[in-house]
């Protein structure tokens, strides 16, 4: 298992993810980005800037599309969601710090098809911890790497935009 000191870089998985995402979507004229706050609308917002898009990134809150809802209730930083782009017809990069069990990347994508019908979903995420709960998986991964059920790895990002991981231990 990975621990506080084997956090890989997020800065340098930030530019392999970029580098996998330019090499697949280079000519698709019609791409559009939406991340899952909040990091992965960080990362939404960069991608769209360093793949020089003309669509502004959409951002979703997942919040009351999850299957626990009911457990957990309404996290206290719910943000709206915003999609500035019709998803008819768009191919969209689903965009999210961390994949975990994929519970959020299903809520994401319900919650997407609420807005419309894209051409295509693609999934990015800059770290894969594994221990999937449902059948999903990324189109674009830059890292991989395991870590204890009862810890939370979470992206941060400073006042300067610099980006890093941290570990919570439950």
């Amino acid at each position: 298992m990975t621990t506080t000191k084997q956090l890989p870089d997020a800065e340098t998985l930030y530019q392999q993810l970029l580098a996998q995402i330019k090499a697949r979507v280079a000519n698709d004229d019609h791409l559009a980005i939406v991340g899952i706050y909040s990091g992965g609308a960080w990362l939404a917002e960069r991608l769209t800037s360093d793949l020089g898009l003309q669509i502004k990134p959409g951002f979703i809150d997942v919040s009351f599309y999850r299957d626990d809802y009911a457990e957990k209730g309404l996290h206290a930083e719910v943000k709206p969601t915003q999609i500035p782009f019709d998803v008819n017809g768009a191919s969209i990069i689903l965009v999210d710090d961390v994949l975990y069990t994929g519970r959020t990347t299903r809520a994401a994508i319900n919650e997407l098809f609420d807005y419309g019908r894209p051409a295509k979903i693609m999934l990015a995420a800059l770290l894969d911890r594994g221990g999937r709960e449902l059948p999903i998986a990324a189109d674009f991964v830059a890292h991989t790497a395991e870590f204890e059920p009862s810890s939370s790895v979470n992206l941060r990002r400073a006042d300067s935009g610099q980006l890093s991981f941290s570990i919570d231990h439950a």
